[in-house]
């Protein structure tokens, strides 16, 4: 290793704000509170390995976002790329043939509050995106960038998805239910309880070819921020004392407390719903995707939400087999999500056509692992993708699916890889 490499590692051990935490205990909203402690002035990380390069005495390579001022990811930023994004890292050099040699990281967009749920249409080339505490559902176009709200209120979405006919999915936490918008620009509610009992707020979905769509349910849009809480004495707000009718339309924050433990759910064309992952297999499930056979279902468990009473997700991926009938079997660890002793907390998943899963990283205070893990479908990981915002969910888009998308804290940012993503997105 040379000495500069060396310096790079040791720096990599003690951060501005601290050394790397293994992140064991820290839930969703934590890891979000904590990135904002990060400031412009931290150390350097490890950029890790490149295929073919060494260093050498010369120029200084370009800058990173860890580099002190920071790299600049906006249109009219220095250029960072001389052939490798240097924020583009790959673990093994398996990932070389997925990212995308001379592309840089962009920034596409600014100005959420807390981004989340990316889907790509094909037919109208428009990324779609939810802006959870501002209600609404933003659009970026492919043609020229445009960038407008697209639906507000959106009833405080959060995951989005177009299903195998083009239709939007999309999952709402203030009225704790999944809804579809069809073609003729009409919604229709799919599902909003179970056994008789109201969801506690879905965070996302996926379609399945056979017409049935699969969704998480943890209790996050239970949050003031994202949603309203339960009313008074529900597991939210057991004392009363917030008030879930603020700022709601008349009717709104009235009615509905927890009743459900967090589950993942599969709602079948006929409109049955199933339990797939009880909160005892995966607690406080989030994002979810297929493999590109449909013969694997990706769920990521993220932090302890409001409400829970027992230890809540701790951060981890779990993988469970999809039978031709819908069935599941065989619930397993993934992926614990760590790397170099830090927990890269995931929350968005999604699956390219080779069978890669590419989960969107919450890494706290620990400037650099925030971003993007690539994992092949043995788990093991293969590259990174390093954002100067915690990344909330990704999906491959692009007239030729060859764009990763990342929404991150405030923004949205994209980089072409050498692969494309699963359909739909």
């Amino acid at each position: 290793m040379s000495r500069e490499r060396k310096r790079n590692s040791i720096d990599a051990t003690d951060t501005a704000a601290g050394k790397p935490d293994a992140g064991h205990g820290l839930n969703r909203r934590h890891f979000l509170w904590a990135a904002g402690a990060v400031g412009a002035g931290a150390g350097a990380i490890a950029i890790g390995a490149r295929p073919a390069l060494t260093q050498e005495p010369g120029p200084v390579a370009p800058p990173s976002t860890v580099t002190s001022p920071p790299r600049d990811f906006a249109p009219g930023g220095a250029p960072t790329t001389y052939f490798w994004d240097p924020d583009v890292i790959a673990v093994d050099p398996s990932f070389n043939g997925l990212a995308q040699p001379n592309s840089a990281i962009k920034r596409l967009w600014t100005g959420a509050l807390w981004a989340e749920g990316p889907a790509w249409n094909s037919v109208g080339r428009y990324l779609v995106w939810s802006d959870i505490p501002n209600n609404r559902q933003m659009r970026w176009i492919e043609d020229d960038g445009h960038v407008s709200v697209f639906r507000s209120p959106s009833n405080n979405s959060n995951g989005n998805t177009f299903d195998f006919q083009g239709r939007q999915i999309s999952c709402q936490h203030l009225m704790r239910r999944v809804v579809r918008y069809e073609l003729d620009g009409s919604a229709k509610v799919l599902a909003d309880s179970y056994d008789g009992k109201r969801l506690n707020s879905p965070n996302d979905a996926v379609a399945h070819p056979d017409g049935s769509v699969w969704f998480t349910d943890p209790p996050y849009g239970s949050l003031v921020y994202e949603g309203a809480p339960d009313i008074a004495g529900g597991p939210t707000n057991p004392d009363g004392r917030l008030n879930p009718t603020l700022g709601q339309p008349a009717g709104i924050g009235t009615q509905w407390k927890r009743e459900l433990p967090t589950q993942t759910y599969r709602l079948a064309p006929d409109g049955t719903i199933t339990v797939v992952a009880t909160e005892e297999q995966i607690p406080d499930p989030n994002g979810l995707c297929f493999s590109p056979d449909h013969k694997r279902l990706y769920v990521a468990s993220t932090g302890k939400g409001p409400g829970d009473t027992g230890p809540g997700g701790q951060g981890n991926v779990y993988v469970m087999d999809v039978g031709d009938d819908g069935s599941v079997s065989n619930h397993r660890l993934f992926t614990d999500c760590m790397v170099d002793g830090v927990k890269c907390g995931p929350d968005g998943v999604r699956c390219d056509v080779s069978g890669h899963v590419w989960i969107s990283s919450n890494a706290g205070r620990n400037v650099g692992y925030s971003g993007v893990t690539v994992w092949n479908p043995d788990g093991k990981l293969v590259g990174r993708i390093r954002l100067p915002e915690i990344c909330g969910n990704l999906c491959f888009g692009g007239p030729k699916r060859n764009r990763l998308f990342m929404v991150a804290s405030q923004s949205l940012y994209a980089v072409y890889t050498q692969t494309q993503g699963a359909a739909p997105s």
